[in-house]
């Protein structure tokens, strides 16, 4: 056995660690040689070291450009780290091999939102193409007459996440507020199932289907005799394999909402709900659905988990120098929001950037992050980069931050919901689509307009003013004091007029 075969059969059993070493071997004696760098940046990527992974699989496709299968994992590498842009070029290099192109194109689909250089066309054409071959073969599945249900409407939610608490905020509250006498709630759950320790209020007439192990046509012909009126995608590309699901057409109107932050696509949902600020009506031509939209926002939100206190501004202690945030998914931080944070802090030479995130628990993640961050001139020791943490201690990470800072074009959304409700208010501006509008809407419905800029230009300008005005610290512990009450009075937090809205939009479909 060679020593590159000894490599990758340490790989293939799973001896990370042990198969990166023996790889490592072979590259000292032949730097050039593919095949060692790519089972290199393959071992490093097993284990989470995206910088180091994709330092590895470059040197692979520069010296073996037709190693599709190297493309496909730098792109991973290169997304999970914040390169969306480099990901997507790496997955469509990666699809000139026929059998790589459904994946190539399913990836391409999932992570373009996030791609500051495509617009609302491009996400279109990008998941109307790879939707495509997700539909070949595809057939719906026949809906029987359908049971009696004493006149109340069947909804059925569809999610791998119920038993996300933190994700499930908008969901729960307008789950545990339906009118059961008008309403028979069903919840498929694909993954975790629903709980009170997610936040859902358990009611003796739901349904709870634990579906996660069969395959779709099975669930779609169990929601068919059910009777479901109207089933609800509460996953959209987060869970995209089960977007099949939908395509067998188990109910007569289907519906995406809740993590829906652009088309699907797909000509099998009946609608999409967003609301006037994520979905204006001159982009209506970028959907495959029907828009439908609910005042305020379409992410109303609920806390039901233990949380934080809120704790005053560090700046009011810091000598009014200001500490920006983010606690956002690394797959956020793309070259546009790099540019912008660091423009901040050039015009705020004071201040300093805590970024947490979990992938940057890794030291070659973190390596990576701090070498784009000082090729923009922001010095490493203003900006501290820390890993993930149990929830409520990640939470507590707001305790360390004046304001937070959104990510674009992809924003936060629960994100954006959390920072608020520890009391941080979260700076953006309005996008060129839904995915960038996100924050906006939820600042807009909680009154917060004032931390909504109307383009990038004028969030540094307000980014810097706040960082040179003596009043900040003081109107920041204010806000903070008073951002809970504000909240729960406000559209951000009207989950029950947000159930109103939904129901009405269900009795549309009724048949």
């Amino acid at each position: 056995m060679t020593d590159i075969e000894t490599a990758d059969a340490l790989q293939l059993a799973g001896n990370i660690d042990a198969a990166a070493d023996a790889y490592r071997r072979v590259l000292a004696a032949d730097q050039d040689n593919a095949a060692a760098w790519h089972g290199l940046g393959a071992a490093r990527l097993r284990a989470g070291a995206c910088g180091a992974a994709s330092d590895a699989l470059l040197r692979a496709v520069r010296l073996r450009p037709d190693e599709t299968g190297a493309w496909g994992q730098l792109a991973e590498a290169l997304f999970k780290l914040g390169d969306v842009e480099r990901a997507i070029d790496a997955y469509r290099r990666a699809a000139a091999d026929a059998s790589m192109r459904p994946v190539a194109e399913e990836n391409v689909a999932i992570i373009i939102p996030g791609s500051a250089s495509a617009g609302n066309a491009a996400v279109l054409a990008a998941r109307r193409a790879w939707g495509r071959h997700l539909a070949a073969g595809v057939s719906p599945v026949e809906r029987p007459q359908r049971p009696p249900s004493g006149g109340k409407l069947r909804i059925g939610y569809v999610s791998a996440f119920f038993d996300k608490a933190n994700w499930m905020k908008p969901v729960y509250g307008v789950i545990n507020r339906h009118d059961r006498d008008r309403l028979e709630v069903h919840l498929v759950s694909l993954g975790g199932d629903p709980s009170a320790s997610a936040g859902y209020r358990e009611h003796d007439d739901d349904v709870i289907w634990q579906v996660g192990s069969c395959d779709d046509e099975k669930v779609a012909r169990l929601l068919a005799a059910a009777g479901i009126d109207v089933l609800v995608d509460l996953n959209a590309y987060s869970a995209p394999k089960w977007l099949r699901l939908f395509l067998r057409r188990p109910a007569p109107a289907q519906i995406g909402w809740f993590n829906s932050f652009a088309t699907s696509g797909l000509d099998c949902f009946d609608g999409i709900v967003g609301d006037d600020t994520v979905i204006p009506a001159a982009e209506e031509g970028f959907y495959a659905e029907r828009v439908m939209r609910v005042r305020g926002t379409y992410l109303a939100f609920e806390v039901f988990h233990a949380v934080p206190d809120v704790a005053p501004p560090p700046c009011s202690r810091n000598q009014g120098r200001l500490t920006f945030g983010a606690l956002a998914s690394a797959y956020k931080l793309n070259d546009l929001t790099l540019d912008i944070w660091a423009r901040i802090l050039r015009s705020a030479p004071t201040s300093r950037l805590l970024i947490r995130a979990p992938t940057l628990a890794e030291p070659s993640n973190r390596d990576h992050l701090r070498a784009r961050l000082a090729a923009r001139g922001v010095a490493g020791e203003r900006v501290d980069l820390e890993g993930g943490a149990p929830h409520f201690d990640f939470l507590q990470s707001y305790d360390r931050i004046d304001i937070a800072l959104d990510t674009f074009p992809y924003n936060g959304g629960t994100t954006t919901t959390e920072a608020l409700w520890q009391g941080v208010p979260v700076l953006t501006y309005a996008g060129d689509r839904w995915a960038a509008r996100t924050s906006t809407s939820l600042l807009r419905a909680a009154g917060l307009d004032v931390w909504v800029a109307s383009d990038e230009e004028d969030l540094l300008a307000k980014a810097s003013a706040l960082a040179h005005d003596p009043a900040t610290p003081a109107c920041l512990a204010a806000l903070r004091a008073g951002m809970r009450a504000r909240l729960a009075a406000s559209a951000a937090c009207d989950t029950a007029g947000l159930c109103l809205a939904l129901e009405q939009i269900y009795r549309q479909f009724r048949v």
